[in-house]
């Protein structure tokens, strides 16, 4: 059965919204103030297929992807910018609104780039037994085949050919391959993960692979399968050897805006802490001014972020340590030697480290996230504790989709 709607704003998923008798309802690809025609989707009573635009919004322009709408990578191609850039710094408005704060929200800040510099394609048997490799389908398991990704860098150029003949050789069956890429200085880094055991004729054919498509380097659930150099980034003046499978920030644009934003919140100090470091792209930086001590839970990450430091001279010395922050928060005492905290945690936020942080006398905290809810939480837990919350910074490095990066500065009152 069908039905029409009117929508009426733009959710935070970046779905179209009509507000019902029941509530508001949700479709994909809608815009304000347009009629759509829809029908339910199954098993779902506050979500709608779109059919069909009756009375497109006048701010609706062509999705410059061919896959936009079949493919579930993007969630925004069809807005124009400005109401796009509108709504995204709107996201954190919101979110700090919500939760009881008030502190000035700045523009937000474009940081897209050349593109995404990583990116997870999957790989499954389709039908005919085909191999089929792309991303996800919106809210469904099946996979979309692409044969291209515009918002990719172009250092990525040719991860789908790698992809695809790494699925041939490997021919996923029940379980879907994941194949995570990552742009390097020598080329492509590729870490599949999904496959059973390897004979020595397939572990030939990778190798083979590896060569033909020049890619840095692949392995398998994170070991060595074949290597044509050492995958490198700079972060900084430091050069970085990724561990396998590796996180980045998502844009190398995104990872130079959001280390300004921090450098530009710390004052001089002595002793800065990073915590959820990563791979150091905070860490390297503030290195060529202060000491820092750095913490995260990925062992590899932090043993790669030391040798990076310790090869690039002119570094302030980086002391790492591998430590799960979610069971094992630093705590006052450890925290009192600090002039600087900076932290940046993954989507499920800082809760547990941000009390104790709210606890402590560190003088000023600089806060980084990729998810408006948690962020807002844990500025409500240290704006509590005493905190002052200053500007707040938007920073678009997942553009055309309902994420968002933020930087804050927090100070004690």
């Amino acid at each position: 059965m069908t039905e029409r709607l009117v929508i009426d704003h733009i959710a935070h998923r970046g779905d179209g919204a009509a507000d019902t008798p029941d509530g508001p309802v949700f479709v994909a690809y809608a815009l304000p103030g347009e009629t759509v025609e829809v029908e339910r989707v199954p098993g779902h009573p506050d979500r709608r297929h779109l059919l069909r635009v009756d009375t497109p919004s006048p701010e609706r322009i062509e999705p410059f992807c061919q896959h936009f709408g079949v493919c579930g990578g993007c969630a925004i191609q069809h807005w124009s910018e400005a109401r796009y850039r509108e709504w995204k710094r709107d996201l954190v408005v919101t979110a700090l609104q919500q939760a009881g704060l008030k502190a000035p929200v700045a523009d937000l800040i474009d940081a897209h780039g050349e593109g995404r510099r990583r990116a997870t394609f999957h790989a499954r048997r389709g039908t005919h037994d085909i191999i089929e490799v792309g991303f996800a389908a919106p809210r469904a398991h099946h996979i979309v085949a692409i044969d291209r990704c515009p918002i990719l860098t172009p250092a990525l150029d040719g991860a789908l050919a790698a992809a695809w003949a790494v699925s041939e050789i490997l021919k996923p069956e029940k379980k879907p391959l994941d194949i995570q890429v990552t742009a390097t200085e020598a080329g492509i880094d590729m870490d599949v993960r999904g496959s059973g055991a390897l004979n020595p004729a397939r572990m030939t054919a990778l190798a083979q692979a590896t060569g033909k498509h020049r890619l840095a380097r692949l392995t398998r659930h994170g070991e060595l399968v074949a290597q044509r150099a050492a995958p490198t980034v700079m972060m900084g003046r430091a050069r970085v050897t990724l561990p396998p499978g590796a996180f980045l920030q998502a844009t190398v644009a995104g990872e130079e805006v959001l280390a300004r934003l921090v450098d530009g919140h710390i004052a001089r100090g002595k002793l800065a802490a990073d915590l959820f470091c990563g791979l150091g792209p905070f860490a390297l930086r503030l290195a060529e001014r202060m000491r820092v001590a750095a913490f995260d839970s990925d062992a590899a990450a932090t043993t790669a972020l030391k040798a990076a430091a310790a090869a690039t001279s002119g570094l302030k010395p980086v002391d790492t340590e591998a430590r799960d922050l979610f069971r094992r928060p630093l705590v006052g005492q450890e925290l009192k030697r600090f002039d600087t905290v900076v932290f940046d945690p993954p989507r499920q936020g800082a809760e547990a480290q941000a009390r104790e942080l709210a606890k402590s006398e560190v003088p000023r905290i600089v806060a980084v996230s990729c998810n408006v809810a948690t962020f807002a939480r844990d500025m409500r837990l240290l704006v509590d504790g005493g905190y002052r919350l200053g500007t707040v910074t938007p920073v678009d490095q997942f553009k055309h989709s309902a994420h968002i990066e933020i930087v804050a500065l927090l100070e004690r009152a």
